[in-house]
């Protein structure tokens, strides 16, 4: 029977586990933004409440459904829930419902959510790059926005 072993099991992680949020908050990380929710359902999912979602991902809640611009997905029951007594929005449903990869955190309460897919066909068709910001070599924070209407090009270069 094989057993785990190593040098000073006990001395691997000696420092006490912390929770990086106050109870009843998450975090979600999205389009490079990280956006503390103070107030969500308690539980395993990503109970939110409605009004936090355009915070989130651009998207606000109407009687058609979930709306980013003219983009609108029809909501059900999984997605519009009831918990205690109270509405929620369930992001973890509405991300599987729209194809949007994610992965979570349950334990810590962080989910970090991929582009949508709606969102990304549509930058593709209408051949407009996202918006970046990066830092010259003087350390001059260049935005591809401040470059609309000018030729440019890109050279990205990773060692990995």
């Amino acid at each position: 029977m094989a057993r785990a072993f190593g040098a000073f099991p006990e001395l691997r992680h000696p420092y006490p586990r912390t929770p990086i949020h106050a109870p009843g908050s998450a975090t979600v990380l999205y389009q490079g933004r990280t956006i503390t929710l103070d107030s969500v359902a308690p539980g395993d999912g990503l109970l939110i409440r409605r009004e936090d979602l355009p915070r989130i991902n651009g998207f606000e809640v109407k009687p058609e459904g979930a709306c980013y611009n003219d983009i609108c997905m029809p909501l059900g029951s999984d997605v519009l829930v009831e918990h205690a007594g109270q509405p929620w929005f369930d992001l973890e449903a509405f991300a599987n419902r729209i194809g949007q990869p994610f992965v979570a955190d349950r334990e810590a309460r962080v989910w970090s959510f991929a582009e949508m897919p709606a969102k990304r066909e549509r930058m593709l068709a209408d051949a407009m790059a996202p918006d970046i910001e990066i830092t010259d070599r003087s350390g001059k924070v260049v935005r591809l926005a401040d470059l609309k209407g000018k030729k440019a090009l890109i050279v990205t270069w990773s060692s990995w």
